[in-house]
């Protein structure tokens, strides 16, 4: 069987392991990484998304805050504080740092970006095939208005640096209209027998892939069946600010609400949490099967058993 998977960060990461625990021995799986949290920070090109996918599959993952290299020092960004070379809100380790370095360079040397995730997934060895939604420089800023007035910034500078605290006025994903998915994107979707939006945040991950020329409308094609997973819970997110950037594109923080923001033409089925079983009928009524499962990934069985619901309502949709 040949499953694709859009992923954000952390929620992608974790579902994807619990996914591979329940995949047949020769199914291969093939995730197409969000690069839209990218950004370039002391010169070097940082892809938080595609790391946090590449770490948590092969091991290398800070288990308890998601992100990030485990057993971590801090020592250059301690010194870069020391010179007062900033942003001192984002913080790279050391180990982190050999990552961004060797892909700053093999970009310098003319690799897409795509050859250069593969070329670090070969250390790794994720146990997936990792692809960048698209080679082309894509970026997600947020437009707000604070104490210094009405402006763009980008969004790891309002989701890390300002928390989300301030409202989310509109999502930009900057030179998507422009770009190209990446080599063996389109065709690992034309290819699937089944297709996954796992719980990662809908507008600035699995959203921002979507807005990719191309993407969309080869999913929406697809032979395969398209099923989702709720990244909320009981009317929040299970983790992070999911609702702020909800809100900022109209959409209600419910697993309701997020279902009918992908659409029936879309999705083919659509998982919410027990808590929200209320939720099924409506999106149901909206011409999307729906199940009630339980949705939190508390430990790696529970969250095995998410993905083999979402495999299962796949095989259901598809008969």
């Amino acid at each position: 069987m040949r499953i694709v998977a859009l992923a954000g960060g952390i929620g992608g990461a974790r579902f994807l392991r619990g996914l591979k625990d329940v995949v047949a021995p020769g199914d291969e799986i093939t995730v197409i990484g969000n690069t839209g949290d990218d950004i370039h920070l002391f010169g070097l090109k940082v892809c938080p998304d595609l790391d946090t996918v590449m770490y948590t599959l092969g091991g290398g993952i800070h288990e308890e805050q998601g992100w990030g290299r485990a057993e971590e020092s801090f020592a250059v960004k301690e010194e870069l504080t020391a010179y007062g070379v900033g942003p001192s809100w984002f913080g790279l380790g050391d180990k982190d740092f050999a990552t961004h370095i060797v892909r700053t360079q093999m970009l310098g040397a003319g690799y897409p970006l795509s050859a250069v995730t593969e070329a670090l997934c070969d250390r790794w060895q994720p146990g997936v095939r990792l692809l960048p939604m698209s080679d082309d420089r894509v970026e997600t800023h947020v437009k707000i208005t604070d104490g210094e007035g009405t402006r763009a910034i980008h969004f790891q500078e309002y989701w890390v640096k300002l928390h989300a605290a301030v409202d989310a006025e509109a999502i930009i994903a900057v030179g998507a209209d422009t770009a190209k998915p990446a080599p063996g994107v389109l065709e690992a979707i034309a290819a699937a027998d089944v297709i996954l939006f796992p719980p990662s945040n809908p507008v600035v991950s699995i959203g921002t892939i979507l807005a990719v020329p191309g993407i969309r409308e080869a999913v929406a094609r697809a032979a395969a069946p398209v099923v989702g997973l709720s990244p909320i819970i009981g009317g929040a997110p299970v983790r992070g600010m999911a609702d702020k950037v909800l809100a900022a594109v109209g959409v209600a923080a419910s697993a309701s609400a997020v279902a009918l923001h992908y659409g029936a033409d879309l999705i083919d089925g659509w998982l919410v949490d027990e808590a929200d079983a209320e939720a099924v009928s409506e999106v149901e009524a909206a011409g999307i099967p729906c199940r009630a499962v339980p949705l939190l990934m508390s430990d790696p069985a529970a969250t095995a058993a998410m993905a083999r619901a979402a495999l299962e309502l796949a095989e259901q949709v598809r008969g």
